[in-house]
């Protein structure tokens, strides 16, 4: 077993940033967040954090946090299930969620469960199931529907996307049509290099791979904005992009070509029961922007 305390202690170095911010929050000494800090790390046989400032969480340290908090959300249902005879606290909990499912309806899907802290996790959808079977997170949104090694995957549907851009970069590099020696030429805007949205749109619209110029923007709300300021042109959720739509400052690439990611929520079985308010409201959110 690990000590509950030495375990909160890295919880809270990682979550202020500082061992002088864990013991603030743990009221305690900054010595003795060090003592449990060091009692755990003696405990697991490595070192658990990187020095560093803010400190960063080795390979081994991810994996006790995500234990951390599987242990935190078990607590705050004990809690709830023994209705208040033990103090209820808030219980971080680690997720993966993709960058385009954080800008749709993962934020309303947050907001409709009080009661939780939550440690988002940005990563691709194709590669978020990593983050689970390395044990670094408790759940995560991933495009894979078979159910992970200790864990139930449950389908939220799938999000639709629309190639974009201005106006005035259609009229720029697309004015004879979209197509294989177009799409060739015209700079693409793409989230980072595990993102393959643009690609396979491309491979769509053109009827073979393309290869195309493109600027790396880590921000789905940035990447809008890019394409209005005609920059690129890209691929983002159809949801999200309606309304510039409506008012002109984005175009359709190609009108009704559309690309369909189904996405699923997998979730230990572990905290399953601690996160079904958060899973029901995943679906809820997902089904109204699918």
């Amino acid at each position: 077993m690990y000590d509950p305390a030495a375990l909160r202690a890295l919880q809270a170095i990682l979550s202020t940033g500082s061992f002088d911010g864990a013991a603030a929050q743990l009221h305690v000494t900054q010595s003795a967040v060090s003592q449990r800090l060091k009692s755990l790390e003696d405990r697991v046989g490595t070192a658990l954090l990187r020095r560093s400032r803010p400190p960063e969480p080795t390979e081994a340290g991810l994996r006790l946090l995500a234990f951390a908090e599987a242990v935190g959300l078990l607590e705050r249902d004990l809690a709830r299930d023994l209705q208040g005879l033990l103090p209820e606290r808030a219980a971080p909990v680690r997720i993966a969620v993709t960058a385009d499912s954080l800008s749709t309806f993962v934020i309303p899907a947050l907001a409709a469960v009080p009661g939780l802290l939550y440690d988002l996790v940005i990563d691709d959808q194709d590669h978020s199931a990593d983050l689970l079977r390395a044990g670094t997170v408790a759940a995560a949104i991933t495009a894979d529907d078979r159910p992970l090694p200790g864990c139930d995957a449950i389908p939220l549907g799938p999000l639709v996307y629309v190639a974009f851009a201005s106006p005035g970069f259609v009229d720029r590099h697309f004015r004879l049509g979209v197509n294989a020696d177009s799409l060739a030429a015209a700079p693409a805007l793409t989230f980072d290099r595990k993102d393959r949205l643009q690609r396979a749109w491309a491979e769509e619209a053109a009827g073979r791979p393309v290869a195309f110029p493109t600027h790396y923007v880590p921000s789905t709300y940035a990447i809008t904005e890019a394409a209005r300021a005609g920059i690129g042109w890209a691929v983002n959720p159809a949801g999200m992009i309606a309304p510039y739509f409506e008012d002109g400052s984005l175009v359709a690439l190609v009108p009704g070509l559309t690309l369909e990611t189904p996405l699923s929520w997998q979730v230990t079985r572990q905290v399953k029961p601690a996160l079904a308010g958060l899973t029901a409201a995943l679906r809820k959110a997902a089904a109204a922007v699918g």
